[in-house]
């Protein structure tokens, strides 16, 4: 049987984060959906920590591993949109635990011509270690006050995860922010994200979701704001690959893109012109 939603994330040498984030897709409210994890050249542990997993997981579970060739997200991505099979495909990071409802928030919410932005609520390294397996499956590590507990300092931005389904769509409707594509949860239908070419293999660390989902609207495909009800945790982590020259790089690629109206990247999925223009 199709899969309602294919779930893409990719992940690179962080095995206990990967954990995290596998055990909160188990403790997901619908089980109709794989899980295809996009390796960006990851080692031995990461492999065995998968295999170790699968049997006790809910759901199909894909590895798709490539060589370790520096930073190459985008191609890792593109190589798990080409491996789904599900007509919706739901993304976020492998560092980011989805709340039980985060699959069904977006499957609820998909619409024609539309891709779904969410959040995500950044964790300190202190809270992001303190949470175990059982505080996935029970949820307790979205409640607020627990990870006020394990320290989480308090913040206005905690009504990312304490808003109800009401308060949420109220708070979504009335956001200063743009409804951008966020890898850390973002979904759409695969035909528009197959229109687009997928992302575009030349971007590096550093914005290289937004080029994609503004190549998206161009193409007329809207974003959705969903950042009050569709809630991930982010795990801390170091940012090695940050550098300024990439996030230039970025800045004036994405700054083509806008400028152009441009929709088909020659450096995705499919390598050169669109197939009806070759």
């Amino acid at each position: 049987m199709q899969p309602a939603a294919s779930v893409i994330f990719t992940t690179y040498n962080q095995p206990d984060w990967l954990e995290k984030v596998l055990l909160g897709f188990a403790a997901q409210d619908r089980r109709d959906f794989e899980v295809i994890v996009a390796d960006d050249g990851s080692g031995e542990p990461t492999r065995e920590r998968i295999e170790r997993l699968r049997p006790a997981l809910p759901f199909p579970l894909r590895h798709c591993w490539q060589e370790d060739d520096g930073f190459r997200k985008c191609e890792a991505l593109n190589g798990a949109i080409a491996a789904s099979t599900a007509d919706y495909l739901v993304f976020t990071d492998g560092d980011c635990i989805p709340r039980g409802d985060f699959l069904s928030t977006h499957l609820r919410l998909r619409r024609p011509g539309r891709f779904l932005s969410g959040g995500y609520h950044k964790l300190p390294m202190q809270t992001s270690l303190a949470i175990g397996a059982e505080d996935i499956a029970s949820g307790r590590c979205f409640d607020v006050a627990w990870l006020k507990a394990h320290g989480m300092p308090a913040s206005h931005r905690n009504l990312k995860l304490s808003a109800g389904p009401r308060l949420g769509r109220m708070l979504d409707a009335i956001s200063p922010a743009r409804a951008s594509w966020n890898g850390h949860s973002a979904s759409a239908w695969k035909r528009d994200i197959l229109a687009v070419n997928g992302f575009d293999e030349r971007m590096r660390y550093g914005g290289e979701d937004r080029e994609f989902g503004e190549r998206l609207e161009n193409a007329g495909v809207r974003g959705l704001r969903i950042r009050h009800r569709a809630a991930t945790v982010h795990l801390d982590h170091s940012r090695g690959y940050v550098t300024a020259e990439g996030i230039e790089f970025n800045r004036r690629l994405r700054e083509e893109t806008r400028r152009t109206r441009r929709t088909w990247t020659e450096y995705g999925i499919v390598k050169g012109p669109p197939p009806q223009s070759a």
